[in-house]
């Protein structure tokens, strides 16, 4: 499934980080854990250091009990805002004692400034091996290096329930003809013309609200909106600067048309669960498709070819 690859990215993720902060946080806790009695030579000690730690946002110490016995350590200079605050309640503490001396915290939204952020947690120990104090480093995601490539979607089959609210009542809905309806004849052949040979290379169709949205390859971050008076309009072509059929596009360019016949066909095929809404991308080869129950689906192309009416009201 899509999420536990979302998921293994994500511990993939947070390995290398561990890895590139662990055993800095190692040696740092060893230099700091003779120095405990002395803030002053505490946040020198922090202050020298913090340089190496380029993607570090704060480094404070605190106390065997969490309290902290530094300031905010940054690359502003001293935060003394902080001195004297009692941090083991907060989320990167839990399951530090007892289980192990060095922890990557979870992802969660700083207090102070509100972005995602970290925090890693080293336990100090004194020459005796006991606990008498805990080394903490907070990151901001949004700072740090590119570890790993860009998370990839997966491509297999994916039903992704809607409203319940929506489901129970679906029974007792129609579909309504709307204006699309009505024009699917021209719609259709006019979207095949637009993603073929017009450098569309994502689309929309809003069967209900009669409107399409469309992304083009030249201009991929912003996106068009075409009223049914418009996609009717063989015109609206003339619009969009001819552009041959994109390179990286993994839908082959006879099956466009196919897959909008089959969009036509769920559409039409039962009046109480009828597709509301559906796209295409040609470069990852994606369908979505939202019925009217609220529920969504998303799937490769070639599978969804294979794919009669009768199996899409079994999978519903």
């Amino acid at each position: 499934m899509s999420s536990s690859n979302l998921k293994q990215a994500i511990r993939l993720q947070r390995e290398k980080l561990t890895a590139m902060l662990g055993e800095e946080m190692h040696q740092l806790a060893a230099k700091a854990a003779p120095l405990l009695e002395s803030r002053e030579q505490l946040n020198l000690l922090l202050s020298g250091t913090l340089p190496q730690l380029t993607y570090c946002k704060h480094l404070y110490i605190m106390d065997a009990d969490g309290v902290q016995i530094t300031d905010n350590i940054t690359h502003e200079g001293k935060d003394t805002e902080h001195f004297g605050r009692n941090r083991m309640d907060r989320p990167y503490m839990q399951g530090i004692i007892g289980s192990t001396d060095f922890k990557l915290s979870e992802a969660y939204i700083s207090r102070n400034k509100k972005r995602p952020s970290f925090t890693a947690i080293q336990v100090i120990r004194n020459e005796n091996a006991k606990r008498v104090g805990f080394l903490g480093a907070d990151f901001d995601l949004r700072e740090l290096p590119g570890i790993m490539g860009t998370y990839q979607e997966p491509d297999n089959w994916r039903q992704i329930k809607g409203d319940p609210v929506i489901r129970s009542v679906v029974f007792n809905q129609q579909r309504a003809e709307s204006q699309m309806d009505m024009h699917m004849d021209k719609v259709l052949p006019i979207m095949n013309e637009l993603i073929c040979d017009h450098g569309v290379f994502h689309s929309k169709l809003h069967f209900s609200s009669s409107r399409a949205t469309l992304w083009l390859v030249d201009d991929p971050f912003s996106y068009r909106i075409l009223s049914i008076d418009e996609l009717i309009d063989p015109d609206i072509c003339l619009a969009y600067p001819g552009h041959k059929y994109h390179e990286r596009a993994t839908v082959p360019v006879d099956k466009v048309m196919p897959i909008f016949e089959l969009f036509r066909s769920l559409r039409f095929a039962d009046e109480n669960i009828y597709l509301r809404a559906s796209s295409l991308n040609i470069i990852n080869g994606m369908v979505g498709l939202t019925f009217s129950c609220d529920g969504s689906h998303y799937m490769r192309f070639d599978e969804f070819l294979e794919k009669s009416t009768d199996f899409w009201f079994g999978a519903i």
